[in-house]
């Protein structure tokens, strides 16, 4: 039977709780109120044997250790205000110009110093839908955003191992807004050394251009004859040589429109486990790993080092407030923002 377990109270990190969701195949995802992090998902490999599929910590107060917080990887939080990078920190709507925090070089990353992932969320636990209900509210000139922004976050997990990731916002002034989330994949549950053999597939034909700061360039090439080509399944280290500094690239989606529609699958030979990413989202963050060093360990005591896991973002494209070409991102009072991404986990021979 479907099920919620009671929320784990940790030791130093006082306000700090976990609660588990858990399906009737035993597929198991725990999440924090800190952040709205989830913390681990454990999936059925083609044996039928559970493994974790996700990088983060057994101990809740390696959160905001030093060596966390100075490596800044942002394991399996809700980023916002806004996902990604806005560049400079800066950017002008309805003819005012706002500064954000910098904390990305020059540029704002991820919602700033105390974006979205370093919060505590109010969290409802709903049993009947398997769910969890987490809710925010971003006050006005947080971060340098303006307008007080309430924020819900709902995840579910279904019979079918999939877990929904549902986010909606209102605001009371015009403000940008891309919320995501932060979850590093390795579905080997821990039997490989990093993530490079996993084969991905995107469904998109082109990819947002950056510059070495990471800002895009406006340019929406083809990714059809270069290393940014996964419109069929390919090895995630196949070509990573070929890209300087590796894959952290938001792919545009072939199809558009504010439907469910797949924006990636990855397969890991090893375990035999898939993952299916579906969004409503017009495109998808990949991002490989690079900056992971070796300095964090996590579930079981395994070393996160340079590429050891993935992250596939579903969001808007970064800088959007500054690219007026690019998809809009700013919700005004009385609109409701929506968006919602599915991950679901299966075993890959079951379906061939």
């Amino acid at each position: 039977m479907e099920h919620i377990t009671n929320p784990t109270q940790t030791t130093s990190t006082a306000k700090a709780q976990l609660y588990t969701l858990q399906n009737s195949k035993g597929m198991r995802v725990t999440i924090s109120n800190y952040g709205g992090a989830i913390t681990s998902i454990l999936a059925p490999d083609q044996l039928g044997t559970l493994g974790e599929v996700v990088l983060g910590f057994d101990d809740m107060d390696a959160y905001t250790s030093p060596a966390y917080l100075a490596n800044q990887p942002y394991f399996g939080a809700i980023i916002g205000r806004y996902g990604n990078r806005i560049a400079k920190g800066r950017f002008s709507l309805n003819g005012k110009e706002y500064t954000l925090a910098t904390n990305n070089g020059p540029n704002h990353l991820h919602g700033g110093v105390k974006g979205f992932d370093k919060v505590f969320w109010e969290v409802e636990e709903l049993p009947v839908k398997n769910a969890l209900r987490l809710t925010y509210t971003s006050p006005d000139g947080e971060e340098g955003y303006p307008g007080t922004v309430q924020v819900t976050v709902l995840y579910v997990l279904t019979p079918d191992n999939e877990l929904v990731i549902e986010y909606q916002a209102t605001t009371d002034q015009a403000t940008p807004i891309n919320l995501t989330n932060h979850t590093y994949f390795n579905l080997s549950g821990g039997e490989a050394q990093d993530a490079l053999d996993h084969l991905l597939c995107i469904a998109a034909d082109r990819y947002v251009v950056v510059s070495e700061a990471l800002i895009p360039t406006g340019d929406l090439p083809k990714v059809e004859g270069t290393p940014m080509d996964f419109q069929t399944p390919v090895a995630i280290g196949a070509r990573i040589e070929q890209v300087p500094g590796g894959y952290d690239h938001t792919y545009v989606l072939k199809e558009t429109g504010k439907h469910l529609k797949r924006a990636a699958t990855v397969e890991d030979p090893l375990s035999g486990r898939c993952l299916e990413v579906c969004t409503t989202e017009p495109g998808i963050q990949f991002y490989s790993g690079n900056f992971l060093d070796g300095s964090l360990q996590g579930h079981g005591g395994r070393t996160y080092k340079k590429h050891y896991g993935f992250c596939l973002e579903t969001q808007h494209f970064p800088d959007s407030p500054n690219q007026p070409a690019f998809p809009n991102t700013i919700l005004e009072p009385g609109e409701k923002y929506h968006q919602k991404t599915v991950y679901r986990f299966y075993v890959c021979s079951q379906e061939r």
